[in-house]
């Protein structure tokens, strides 16, 4: 077996070295002989890694530019092979990939990370990029397996109850999702058939056989009806939209799904039902808005908390609908509510004061605030703001979420707690999280400071104190800024 060594010496000059593999997506196989490899010093151009039931590898099979030599045994004394977390969660799925080369190019990074152990931090090196790119095409086959399994009902030999599903991964990660389905259908007899192998659970032990044929799995049964209408009575028109569907549900997956037939005739109704729940004023119709100004005009409609009934309107944000900063306040105050923009009273005008100082164009950013009405109680002709609750602001994040979802800016500045809770979904302490970014999800930049409000109702040194600090997280901010419009790689 490859990886069986005659020396323990170092590799020969010119000397090249064949690994078979015993899988194609035994990942720990590779590793080990990865690990081997890489403290016998052995480069990336002396090693050839053949799949099991590939062609192989034609310089290896030849040995034209050198001997084919069993695989070296490192030295007890030998230095160990380093790898990064980031390194070996990436390649654990790239190892499943179809690319022939996948295994080639993980030696090839991890040959490189012992001379540069940050060097998967390198955004732009082609290795770690086409290593990303292995890894998400991986996680997006086995998210398909996931969803688009169907079980059909049989009978197995002995007349019991069996459910068989047929499906075509792209990828080795027939038995890489083996436990998912364990773990979800503990309790039934199933077999999952694809090209690429089979695996087949008996309510106690896991079993592979080989590849199977779409002829070998069934075509319906009886339950198929049932399931049919259940996914007809839930389809929301509201929520359509064909070009993402078709991303995530590729046709190829549909001939395997019972609910795909219905698709083409609930398309054709969808606009009709559509329109009959935005007139109902459903939530769901929402989901469809796609611009900045449909958001406002929905908006005005909302009353999905109390404070909607207020007797206030809906002040959402205002700037360009690609603006790389947004700036989320609190909530409207009583001048915002009577101008329908959003800071626009003192604590506005403080804001722009202090953003002119740091180099900032607010006509350049989006501005907008985490709750959408203004909340107050009425003292005599006087309106008092009044802070909302964490209810209220998650409420109301649908909206702001929207809003992030449309704008997609690179760094956002939250003013205050409340804002900081409608973008994170949760209670922050301010003086934790400021002076330093929050990386979201969608990779946006999340910084916290100060309500300008806040400093309004200081004075004296204690004002002083915090207007510094205010304007120097602007000042960071302002940075960040730079740093993304200049192109510098961060």
């Amino acid at each position: 077996m490859s990886g069986q060594a005659l020396s323990t010496r170092a590799p020969s000059m010119g000397a090249h070295y064949a690994v078979q593999l015993p899988a194609p997506d035994d990942f720990a196989f590779w590793r080990d002989q990865a690990r081997a490899l890489v403290q016998c010093e052995v480069p990336p151009d002396r090693v050839s890694w053949i799949e099991s039931g590939g062609t192989g590898d034609l310089f290896a099979q030849s040995g034209a530019s050198g001997l084919v030599k069993r695989l070296p045994v490192p030295d007890r004394d030998s230095r160990p092979a380093r790898a990064s977390k980031r390194f070996l969660s990436l390649a654990r799925n790239a190892a499943l990939h179809s690319d022939p080369e996948r295994f080639a190019l993980l030696y090839r990074l991890l040959w490189r990370l012992q001379s540069n152990p940050r060097m998967m931090e390198d955004k732009t090196d082609p290795d770690v990029r086409r290593m990303e790119e292995l890894d998400k095409s991986v996680r997006r086959d086995s998210h398909k397996m996931h969803a688009f399994v169907r079980f059909r009902q049989v009978e197995d030999a002995a007349g019991d109850e069996h459910y068989v599903a047929w499906f075509e991964p792209d990828h080795h990660i027939v038995r890489a999702n083996a436990g998912f389905f364990m773990r979800r259908f503990a309790n039934m007899n199933w077999s999952i058939l694809t090209p690429r192998g089979c695996l087949h659970w008996d309510g106690e032990t896991m079993r592979e056989s080989g590849p199977a044929q779409r002829s070998d799995a069934p075509d319906g049964d009886p339950v198929e009806e049932l399931w049919k209408s259940y996914y007809a009575s839930i389809f929301n028109p509201a929520r359509l939209k064909v070009g993402a569907m078709l991303s995530e549900m590729p046709k190829k997956y549909w001939k395997n799904m019972p609910e795909a037939a219905l698709i083409p005739d609930l398309i054709a109704g969808a606009q009709a039902r559509e329109a009959n729940m935005v007139a109902a004023g459903t939530r769901e119709a929402r989901e469809r808005l796609d611009s900045l100004a449909e958001l406002a005009e929905a908006a005005r409609n909302c009353r999905d908390c109390p404070i909607a009934d207020c007797g206030t309107r809906a002040v959402m944000g205002e700037g360009a609908q690609s603006a790389p900063l947004m700036i989320v306040g609190e909530q409207p105050g009583d001048h915002e509510d009577l101008a329908g923009r959003p800071f626009v009273g003192p604590a506005g005008q403080l804001l722009d004061a202090a953003l002119t100082q740091a180099g900032i164009d607010r006509s350049a950013a989006y501005v907008t605030n985490a709750v959408k009405h203004f909340k107050f109680v009425q003292r005599g002709k006087r309106r008092i703001h009044q802070t909302p609750t964490a209810k209220e602001i998650d409420t109301c994040r649908w909206w702001l979420e929207s809003e992030l979802a449309i704008v997609k800016p690179r760094v956002i500045l939250a003013l205050g707690a409340s804002a900081a809770r409608g973008l994170l979904g949760k209670t922050v302490s301010l003086k934790a999280a400021r002076g330093a970014p929050i990386m979201l999800e969608d990779k946006a930049e999340l910084w916290v400071t100060a309500h300008p409000a806040y400093l309004l109702r200081l004075d004296g040194e204690a004002r002083e104190e915090q207007a510094a600090f205010f304007s120097s997280d602007l000042a960071k901010v302002q940075a960040r800024l730079d740093t993304f419009t200049s192109g510098t790689q961060v």
